[in-house]
């Protein structure tokens, strides 16, 4: 698919600086892209790209100065890095367009319904009861369980299994692998040691726009509901216990593993292998550092928390100080005790 300069500036609100007729065809980074490639320079540092890039066109901000002669034909706008994106969906949603319809065998269940341009894979299977909504996208091998609702623009990719009573919103994506809805970690300890699973009768909600990673798992609640909500992304093999709640816009990478009843505020960012205690609740715009483990509750919004168990940055900073000089001062601490005389005992 060819489009030319102009009509990409129309598609991300941005001007054009250069040849507006130019044609590009395919998306890349500044350093690598070649002639017919759209590129884009959001970082101060990959600006000397911006003077020997081949590419035919760079997204810019308003504000980027040129300090030589540029080739590329710019487009300039408010937020280069999410115009970029907005041109990445939107060609990832240009190349989905050959697929619809029904390729078999697969297996839609009695009273099930779903909305025109969608498309099934091959060996996928669709439970009784579910409503599915328009122009969503079930690759092969996926497995939806009895009354599921998938709303509009969704995809659900190879291999992924949605339990029964699970709801998902529009344009949502769970990928290859990934398991919504399986039974919550809930067993009662028995009189003799041994445990007693305990029925997990919830179901899972998925707001709108939520990302859910290859091979993560969002357990069904054990009553009510586990709810990820709007425009959160769930990175590749997250574990989402029963009853977790996690809020709008919030982002948790790959390796993490919340535990029941946890609660995670809007715009909170967990990185990498963080841990997180059952019942724990977590405020707006938290943020946790690779590896972190947050054992407690937190109430001010916007902390930076590091360490396990984790806590304030700073103070783990300073912490972390006194903790590389610990030989150091138990060596000072020997010289001294050696040194003066030991007290007289009463």
């Amino acid at each position: 698919m060819k489009f030319t300069v102009g009509q990409i500036a129309q598609v991300v609100g941005g001007a054009v600086e250069g040849d507006a007729e130019a044609t590009v065809s395919s998306l890349a980074k500044i350093e690598e892209a070649g002639p017919g490639a759209l590129a884009f320079l959001a970082n101060a540092k990959y600006e000397p790209f911006l003077y020997t890039t081949r590419a035919t066109a760079v997204i810019v901000s308003p504000e980027q100065p040129l300090r030589q002669a540029v080739a590329a034909s710019l487009i300039r706008v408010a937020d280069p890095y999410s115009a970029f994106s907005k041109l990445l969906e939107f060609y990832a949603q240009a190349t989905r367009v050959g697929k619809r319809g029904v390729e078999q065998p697969s297996y839609l269940g009695e009273g099930s319904t779903i909305g025109a341009g969608h498309y099934r894979g091959a060996f996928s299977y669709v439970g009784e009861g579910c409503v599915i909504g328009e122009n969503v996208l079930i690759f092969p091998h996926a497995f939806i369980g009895d009354r599921v609702r998938i709303g509009d623009n969704s995809i659900i990719h190879a291999g992924a299994k949605i339990y029964a009573d699970t709801i998902i919103g529009q344009r949502c994506v769970v990928k290859a692998g990934a398991v919504v809805g399986t039974d919550g970690f809930g067993f009662a300890p028995q009189p003799d040691g041994s445990y007693k699973a305990i029925p997990q009768i919830g179901n899972v909600v998925l707001e709108d726009d939520v990302s859910i990673g290859a091979n993560a798992t969002v357990d069904c609640a054990t009553m009510g509901s586990t709810v990820v909500r709007q425009g959160a992304k769930i990175d590749n093999l997250v574990q989402l216990a029963h009853n977790v709640e996690v809020g709008r816009h919030t982002v948790i990478a790959a390796q993490t593993g919340l535990a029941g009843s946890a609660k995670i505020g809007a715009f909170c960012v967990l990185a990498g292998q963080v841990g997180v205690s059952g019942h724990v609740t977590m405020p707006n715009k938290t943020t946790v550092t690779a590896q972190s483990g947050v054992g407690k509750s937190f109430k001010q919004e916007g902390l930076f928390l590091q360490g396990s168990t984790a806590f304030d940055f700073k103070q783990n900073q300073r912490a972390q100080v006194v903790f590389r000089r610990l030989p150091e001062l138990e060596q000072r601490v020997a010289a001294l005790e050696k040194s003066s005389p030991a007290p007289d005992k009463p």
